[in-house]
């Protein structure tokens, strides 16, 4: 077989700056990538594999024999950067595999189980008042995403972890930096490590302390790190995943979310009439506008088929949630939004051992934000209808950076 010269293969992922924020790729980016699995070129001028169909990325994000461990050597590393400008991986069990990876999962499982998710609901509810009050108080007009979108999730994930607020500007500029394809690697390396020593020094103080307060850092400092089962690192390192995780998908689904309903507005308004089908339409907005679009990198430890092609032990691969979610062959009308969609089969939130552990916490905030949104806010539209959107298309979480709305 011939094998393509790297500068002839389509660079992933693509930047385009004019394409519709609702919509992953545009139909010559489609056609560019078109194909089960196709050989492209990345960033770091190296190649990979794109796997594209619903049915192709399950199977590369269940099968053993492809690792998450951005530390091995040939992983698929969409910017220029080394594996040692994130800091220290302890903790981080997004990128591990086997027994390190179950081991420390486990240890979160039963806090992100639907029945716990519900039981903090009232306090979802209460934050998302809270922001509307600010948005209302910033307009007519005001921006939703400052205002709105993020608060939410920045918030909740804030009292859940007990980590103060007060500071969410500090935190929320160095996660944005820790995401930002396009930051230098020196700022990735140094807001990584400042991000690392502030949450380590706000773990010491709890373990120090035998915290008794009910949040979640507190009790694993008490029932893991004095019993022995996880290392201070360890703590600070699932702190860091959990805090970036927790405010920045929700943040951009929020925002994404709101603008889609923005254009069907007899959705919008139902919405805040009868919420009671808000829970098939959170599993739609996700299937629909897939946030995390440049894709989940893997790297192949074996030979092993996907789609057909042979991606052999040494070889990156990348699982295209986007696409994968507009797979025809899993959806009618993939490219079409559809709210009364049955969109649970969806892969927004990864597939296999490492899918998103905080879905159900990220399902509330969405289903809640959105409903409380259209009711108290029934007459919401753009500001600038005709305006353009900045959006944050070098991000590894696609999302809007700003949204102004009036009412």
């Amino acid at each position: 077989m011939t094998v393509a010269p790297l500068t002839d293969l389509p660079l992933w992922p693509p930047i385009n700056l004019d394409r519709d924020p609702l919509v992953p790729l545009d139909a010559v980016e489609r056609h560019r990538f078109s194909g089960p699995v196709t050989r492209v070129r990345l960033p770091t001028d190296t190649a990979a594999w794109l796997v594209t169909r619903h049915a192709d990325v399950r199977q590369l994000l269940r099968h053993p024999d492809f690792s998450a461990d951005l530390t091995r050597p040939g992983f698929p590393l969409l910017r220029r950067l080394t594996p040692a400008a994130f800091g220290s991986r302890q903790g981080g069990f997004i990128r591990m595999d086997g027994a390190e990876h179950s081991r420390l999962r486990r240890m979160l499982t039963a806090e992100f189980m639907i029945k716990n998710v519900r039981r903090i609901e009232p306090l979802i509810r209460q934050t998302v008042d809270r922001a509307l009050d600010g948005l209302r108080d910033a307009g007519p007009p005001a921006d939703l995403v400052t205002h709105f979108a993020l608060p939410v999730p920045s918030m909740v994930i804030c009292h859940l972890l007990g980590v103060p607020y007060a500071d969410h500007d500090f935190f929320q500029e160095r996660s944005r930096t820790l995401i930002d394809r396009d930051a230098p690697p020196e700022r990735v390396q140094r807001h990584a490590q400042e991000l690392r020593d502030y949450l380590h020094r706000l773990v010491e103080t709890k373990v120090a302390a035998g915290d008794r307060t009910d949040d979640l850092l507190s009790r694993l400092a008490r029932d893991r790190v004095d019993t022995g089962e996880l290392a201070v690192d360890e703590l600070v390192g699932m702190a860091v995943l959990l805090l970036i995780a927790g405010h920045e998908t929700t943040a951009n689904m929020i925002g994404l979310s709101t603008l889609l309903l923005l254009r069907h507005p007899a959705r919008y308004a139902a919405l805040g009439e009868d919420p009671g089908h808000a829970d098939g339409l959170v599993d739609e907005l996700l299937r629909y506008l897939s946030i995390v679009r440049s894709g989940l990198p893997r790297l192949a430890l074996a030979d092993v088929e996907i789609g057909g092609q042979l991606i052999r032990a040494g070889e990156g691969a990348i699982g295209v949630l986007s696409l994968a979610n507009r797979d025809p062959g899993a959806f009618d009308r993939a490219d079409e939004f559809d709210p009364y969609r049955q969109a649970q089969q969806h892969v927004a939130f990864g597939f296999g051992v490492h899918q998103c552990i905080g879905q159900p916490l990220a399902r509330a905030e969405l289903r809640i934000a959105l409903v409380e949104l259209a009711r108290r806010f029934p007459r919401l539209r753009r500001a600038d209808p005709d305006g353009r959107l900045p959006a944050r298309d070098a991000s590894v979480v696609f999302g809007l950076e700003a949204l102004p709305v009036t009412w």
